[in-house]
């Protein structure tokens, strides 16, 4: 009998840059990952994605960071 895996979903980061952090921040952290998946350069600003690109940016930061104020 196969048991299905539910794949388990990370849990939301803060969507906040801190002093403290900079560029150790999450929301860089997820973008230098997206970056690489994508083949896409580093300096690239999320704002200059195309349409299939920018789906996929948003689509990774909405389920893995959370906004200020959403628990």
């Amino acid at each position: 009998m196969v048991s299905e895996k539910k794949k388990e979903e990370p849990i939301p980061v803060d969507n906040v840059i801190s002093d403290q952090t900079g560029q150790f921040d999450l929301r860089f952290i997820l973008w230098r990952h997206f970056c690489a998946q994508n083949n896409i350069p580093v300096e690239m600003l999320p704002s200059q994605l195309d349409g299939e690109q920018k789906e996929q940016w948003e689509e990774l930061k909405n389920s893995r960071l959370r906004t200020p104020g959403q628990k």
